[in-house]
């Protein structure tokens, strides 16, 4: 699956993208924001993330999303975007992201988080978003308010980072389709 931006290609893993992949999340600084992702992370671990995000594709579709970043007309993946926790019987899922740092700063989040609510809202006709960040990662806090979505709350000491091992409390935002579908034209 692809969706595509003024920049971007966002798309299913292949086997081929495990080098790129690997030499973006191999960085302390992406990482430390993030649950599922270890430092340091070698091609090895983007191998059997690859594997598990194609096995999870088959087998549950429809029920989870992830995509690799990629910029149209250069190759490799340059971080990844996800739809996850999809319910639609509630109409609710679950977004997370995270930029290679060579390329944060450059509105690429941003559009890439705007093809994602789109296709939620538009395509998949869910009603509700939730996304969280914790409370250090400033740049990403940031990039959600601007992106819309309202806070909801903090919870303390609700992740473990598995690059540093440290616990992090998070903020907790939401967004409905009638907010997003008012906000979009102006990101």
């Amino acid at each position: 699956m692809k969706l595509l931006t003024e920049r971007l290609v966002l798309r299913s893993l292949q086997p081929r993208d495990a080098g790129s992949l690997a030499a973006q999340a191999n960085n302390l600084n992406v990482s430390r924001y993030l649950l599922l992702v270890k430092y340091p992370y070698n091609l090895r671990d983007a191998r059997t993330f690859i594997a598990s995000c194609r096995k999870k594709a088959q087998k549950r579709a429809g029920e989870e999303y992830n995509f690799g970043i990629q910029q149209k007309g250069k190759p490799g993946i340059i971080g990844m975007i996800s739809l996850s926790k999809i319910d639609r019987s509630q109409g609710t899922a679950e977004i997370g992201y995270w930029l290679g740092e060579l390329f944060w700063r450059q509105g690429i989040m941003s559009e890439a988080l705007k093809s994602i609510l789109d296709f939620a809202f538009l395509t998949k006709k869910l009603r509700r978003i939730d996304i969280a960040a914790f409370v250090e990662n400033a740049a990403s806090n940031a990039l959600i308010r601007k992106m819309g979505f309202r806070y909801e709350g903090l919870r303390k000491e609700k992740a473990r980072a598995k690059s540093t091992g440290k616990v992090h409390d998070e903020y907790v935002y939401g967004m409905l389709k009638r907010e997003w579908m008012k906000k979009r034209s102006r990101v």
